[in-house]
C-alpha cells in the first residue's frame, strides 16, 4: 500500500554492508529488488526498489576501526524537525551518534541511540518522504507484503523506559499494550491498523550478551521457501520458520552478517 507517515512512524530502512555488490545480488534474488546506485555526491548510496517503488536503501561500510558493530539494518523514524528530535533525545536519556545533516534536497537525517542504547535513525523529509510502499499486518493477516517492509519491532531490555523515551523524543501517543504478562509484554506503535510495529520486552527472549535492536520484517509469499532460498544464496537462519498468532515468522542473516526477519501468512 502507499504510505504517508505520521511523526514517529518508521519511514525508511537502510543496510550498512561490507559488500554492497553481494548485498544487491542477495536481496535482489530473495525479494525481487532492483538497485539504483547514487552518484558520488551521495557516496554511492543505493536505493532498492520493489516493482519500481522505493522500499530500502544500502550503503558501503566505511573503513572505521572505531565501529565494532557488525553489518546491520537501520530503522529511521519520521520527524518534522530533526534538530528538536536530537535535543529531545538527549533530554529523554538517549544520545546522538550523528548530528542532523542535510542530504542534498532529499531531507535531513540524524543517528541516535535510545535510552536502552539501541541505534535508531531520524528522518526529516524534504523531497524524499521515505517508503513508497509498505505491507500491512492486522490480526495475523499479511497483505500487500511480498518483498516490502511490513513490520518494525524494537526488541529491548529497557521496555518501560523505551516506551517513555519514544513518546518523549518522537511523539508516540496512540500506542496500544496488547500483552502485559511476565512472559510476554508488547506495545504497538499505533492503536489502530495499520499498526506498523511494536516494542517487545526482550529481557526473557534475548540470550545473554545479545544486544537489543530494531528489527525489520520483510514480507514473504512463502516464509519457508524464502528461508531456504536465503541459505542457498549464502545467508543463514537465526530463527526457524514458525507459526505465531501474528503470522508465520523467521529470522535470517544475510551473507555478511546483517540480521533481518521475514513474515507472511500462517500455513
Amino acid at each position: 500500500m502507499s504510505f504517508t507517515p505520521k511523526p514517529g512512524d518508521p519511514t525508511w530502512v537502510d543496510l550498512y554492508t561490507t559488500d554492497l555488490d553481494r548485498a544487491i545480488a542477495f536481496y535482489g534474488e530473495l525479494f525481487g529488488w532492483t538497485a539504483e546506485r547514487g552518484g558520488e555526491e551521495f557516496g554511492g548510496y543505493t536505493t532498492l526498489r520493489k516493482d519500481g517503488r522505493a522500499v530500502a536503501g544500502a550503503m558501503s561500510r566505511l573503513d572505521d576501526p572505531g565501529d565494532p558493530y557488525p553489518d546491520r539494518w537501520t530503522v529511521y523514524l519520521d520527524t518534522p524537525n530533526a534538530l528538536e528530535t536530537t535535543a529531545k533525545t538527549r533530554d529523554a536519556g538517549g544520545s546522538v551518534f550523528v548530528e542532523p545533516m542535510a542530504v542534498a534536497d532529499l531531507g535531513t537525517m540524524a543517528m541516535l541511540a535510545d535510552v536502552g542504547g539501541i541505534g535508531v535513525g531520524a528522518w526529516q523529509a524534504d523531497t524524499f518522504a521515505g517508503f513508497e510502499t509498505v505491507g500491512t499486518v492486522a490480526e495475523g493477516t499479511w497483505t500487500d507484503h511480498v518483498g516490502v517492509p511490513s513490520w518494525f519491532e524494537l526488541m529491548t531490555r529497557a521496555y518501560d523506559e523505551s516506551l517513555t523515551f519514544y513518546r518523549d523524543a518522537f511523539g508516540w501517543r496512540d500506542t496500544l499494550t496488547i500483552a502485559d504478562t511476565p512472559d510476554f509484554r508488547y506495545t504497538t506503535i499505533h492503536a489502530t491498523s495499520p499498526m506498523l510495529g511494536g516494542v517487545l520486552d526482550a529481557g526473557a527472549h534475548l540470550a545473554d550478551g545479545v544486544p537489543g535492536a530494531w528489527t525489520i520484517y520483510f514480507g514473504a509469499d512463502d516464509v519457508d521457501k524464502s528461508a531456504e532460498q536465503a541459505v542457498a544464496l549464502g545467508g543463514s537462519v537465526a530463527m526457524q520458520p514458525m507459526d505465531t498468532p501474528y503470522g508465520r515468522l523467521a529470522g535470517l542473516i544475510d551473507p555478511t552478517g546483517a540480521h533481518f526477519s521475514i513474515g507472511g501468512n500462517a500455513r
